[in-house]
């Protein structure tokens, strides 16, 4: 759908300069995607992964992040192959929905109502990002929190349009389990892609 240079704006990598790539396609449908154009594919014109890493690699900064829409609907293993032929560490946020194909050195896993996070994903996580859009959603990422392994980061992010009330809730929640971390759309903040 698009790729384009910035900075990592949510999560661990917060800050860190990236390469995003973001993949047309996505089944999952949330009612809050900020990127709902990407949802059909066959809107966008495809590009070849040689064109798509060498775009990439006129860059100084040395993390692809593989986006979308839901990227875990396409095989990435030429992909990641070829990002890190040219020096790069891949890094995906998906929803966990589709089962992940590809070398992939960090995986952002966001886990939508919509469609349901597979098991084998939920365990390759380096980070769960939960997003919270209502009260309720502190339960429901607490019961993904139990499938993913002891070392991944574990974040809670306000929904977008819902920031100004979400935000002390998460903040409230988080000095009573301390285990998770707030994590915050800094890119919208700072008007940055």
């Amino acid at each position: 759908m698009e790729h384009f240079f910035t900075l990592q704006g949510e999560g661990f990598h917060t800050g860190k300069a990236a390469y995003f790539i973001r993949l047309g396609g996505c089944d999952v449908g949330c009612t809050w995607c900020d990127v709902k154009d990407s949802w059909d594919a066959s809107k966008h014109p495809l590009l070849t992964t040689t064109e798509i890493v060498n775009h990439a690699a006129k860059h100084k900064g040395d993390i692809a992040v593989i986006t979308g829409g839901e990227p875990g609907m396409h095989d990435l293993t030429a992909l990641c192959n070829a990002l890190h032929k040219a020096g790069f560490k891949t890094h995906i946020e998906t929803s966990g929905a589709h089962p992940m194909i590809g070398d992939l050195d960090w995986v952002t896993l966001s886990p939508k109502k919509f469609k349901a996070p597979l098991a084998e994903c939920l365990v390759k996580a380096n980070e769960l990002k939960v997003v919270v859009y209502h009260k309720s959603d502190f339960q429901w990422a607490e019961f993904h929190a139990t499938g993913v392994d002891p070392e991944c980061k574990l974040y809670l992010q306000p929904e977008w349009s819902k920031r100004e009330t979400i935000t002390p809730l998460i903040i409230e929640y988080i000095k009573q389990h301390p285990q998770w971390q707030l994590s915050l759309q800094t890119h919208k903040y700072i008007n940055i892609p």
